[in-house]
């Protein structure tokens, strides 16, 4: 199959698979294989670069470490039209008086600033201080903010304090962000950032993936969990094939912010 039946998005997933199979691939060697100008194999390598997806290098691109991952300040300046998009649609799925637990993240913090935007009662746990920060200025809205150790990066708490603190609490709802999504579940390039996740996952009685389509096909160090602990992807596209059939499988929903 040639890249004339690909859409970009599927060409794209296909470029990021061969570079995590082979290590390296080279603009003249993907316009070959797609059938496509050199100059449109090069704007590929340059999409999934700012995505994180993969390094540019002179004449190509490079697998990218599957522990590396930008800071939260980084990562809130990519694809910003798009996880906006998400968390207002994120936000338009809280109830009054709901209970919530909130990850960190770029996307989660822009569904915090939404949230905060609808004036709900609500309560919320987490371990983010912007997110901490976008509800408590919300009379509303009562915030526990984890304990833990502070990780400038990514703006937020983790260790096993946070932990064990959030095995004190349940909530209606858990909204987790996510550094990449494969068909094998949800990935993350941070232990630490996964252990958090796991632990509001196990205490929800709703789990809510909010995260860009740029995470798509995108495999990271650490699986946080299978699809089956997902009961909602929140994003501003709907994924393609093998990663829609494995949501499906798991019964997983997906929320297309418009």
């Amino acid at each position: 199959m040639t890249a004339r039946r690909l859409t970009q998005q599927q060409r794209q997933a296909q470029i990021v698979a061969l570079v995590q199979r082979e290590g390296t691939v080279r603009i003249a060697a993907l316009a070959d294989l797609f059938d496509v100008t050199a100059e449109t194999a090069r704007r590929d390598l340059d999409d999934l670069a700012q995505a994180g997806a993969l390094n540019r290098t002179y004449g190509g691109g490079a697998s990218r470490s599957l522990t590396e991952e930008p800071g939260i300040g980084e990562r809130g300046r990519e694809h910003a039209a798009e996880r906006a998009r998400v968390g207002a649609a994120a936000a338009a799925l809280v109830e009054a008086g709901d209970a919530l637990m909130i990850d960190c993240g770029s996307t989660t913090t822009l569904f915090a600033h939404a949230l905060a935007a609808r004036g709900l009662p609500l309560t919320v746990l987490t371990n983010c201080l912007l997110v901490a920060r976008a509800l408590g200025a919300s009379t509303q809205c009562r915030v526990l903010l984890c304990p833990g150790e502070y990780v400038l990066r990514e703006g937020g708490v983790y260790g096993a304090d946070t932990l064990a603190f959030l095995r004190g609490f349940r909530a209606d709802k858990t909204f987790i962000g996510a550094g990449g999504m494969t068909e094998d579940g949800v990935m993350d390039a941070d232990s630490a950032s996964c252990a958090v996740k796991r632990a509001m996952i196990g205490r929800a009685g709703r789990t809510l993936l909010v995260a860009d389509s740029s995470k798509y096909g995108v495999a990271q160090f650490e699986k946080v969990c299978a699809w089956s602990d997902i009961d909602d992807l929140v994003s501003e596209a709907r994924p393609e094939k093998p990663l829609a059939a494995a949501l499906r499988r798991a019964g997983t929903r997906v929320v297309v912010a418009t």
